[in-house]
């Protein structure tokens, strides 16, 4: 088959018809970003976290098709989804994967010697975590040091250190992947279980509502103690209080464990991750105005 006729299928390998994944991953590094330049990241690496989240973020994608290959065929959401159903090898994904991973280390080429080297545990969880669903009962969290670890590459980046506080906004990361993820993972829960593999969503069974909203407010807990210890201003706690009622709102969404509305609650928390870095920019806006 040519490569014209293929790129659909790569397309939906990583997920560019979905890009609720990449923005899930882009909220908190552009907010670590902002926090670790005070407010004030430079153009070019904006561009350089940008990209490289997508690009890694699709790369991601291409490595959990291809472990989840003999997995996504049971599931009614993925059993269409390219390798399972034959329509791409295998090997593609590692080759996509692999030319992902290149590209978006090349864009770090300019960014200094720490930042280079956390790309290795960062590509190493990215490039691990589909296969701890084989074992781990949270692969969840493990998802948000994947999802998160641009925290710390953006503080390496702009202050060539990783400060305590990148370390406590990746922990906020966890709290946060593991709330949305586990209402994705409710989506799937009933296929899951057929098959064998491990999730949050089933790990924390009846005490699953309950514990996505733990986790909310261990995520936004620390954000706000990060904000209180940073001095953040009126934007910041009015974004806080949005994200808030978003979590709230989702309550009402996952309380009756439907596949749909678990699946609408997932899908909002870009919003939420919105209404967090947009009280963070806010703060910084405001205080250069001021």
């Amino acid at each position: 088959m040519l490569l014209a006729q293929r790129l659909p299928l790569y397309f939906r390998l990583v997920r560019l018809d979905k890009p609720i994944g990449t923005v899930l991953l882009l909220w908190p590094t552009l907010s670590a970003l902002w926090i670790a330049s005070n407010g004030h990241p430079g153009a070019l690496l904006v561009v350089i976290f940008t990209l490289g989240t997508f690009l890694m973020r699709s790369a991601g994608c291409a490595i959990n098709d291809y472990a989840d290959r003999d997995f996504d065929k049971f599931v009614k959401r993925t059993k269409e989804r390219p390798i399972t159903s034959g329509r791409i090898r295998a090997w593609e994904a590692l080759a996509v994967a692999a030319t992902l991973a290149v590209v978006s280390f090349m864009l770090i080429l300019p960014l200094n010697a720490l930042t280079k080297w956390l790309s290795i545990p960062a590509l190493f969880v990215a490039g691990t975590y589909p296969f701890t669903k084989r074992f781990f009962a949270l692969p969840q969290a493990y998802l948000g040091v994947a999802f998160g670890f641009g925290i710390p590459m953006a503080f390496a980046a702009v202050q060539d250190q990783v400060p305590v506080v990148a370390w406590v906004l990746l922990l906020s990361n966890v709290f946060w992947s593991l709330a949305y993820d586990t209402e994705y993972a409710m989506v799937d829960r009933d296929d899951d279980l057929k098959i064998g593999i491990k999730t949050s969503a089933i790990t924390f069974g009846r005490f699953d509502v309950a514990a996505v909203m733990l986790c909310y407010a261990g995520a936004l807990g620390i954000q706000a103690l990060v904000g209180a210890y940073l001095g953040f201003g009126w934007p910041f706690w009015l974004g806080m209080a949005v994200a808030v009622s978003f979590a709230i709102y989702h309550y009402f969404l996952i309380r009756g464990r439907e596949r749909m509305p678990c699946f609408a609650a997932f899908r909002h928390n870009n919003w939420l991750g919105a209404a967090v870095f947009a009280g963070i920019t806010g703060h910084y806006l405001l205080t250069a105005q001021g």
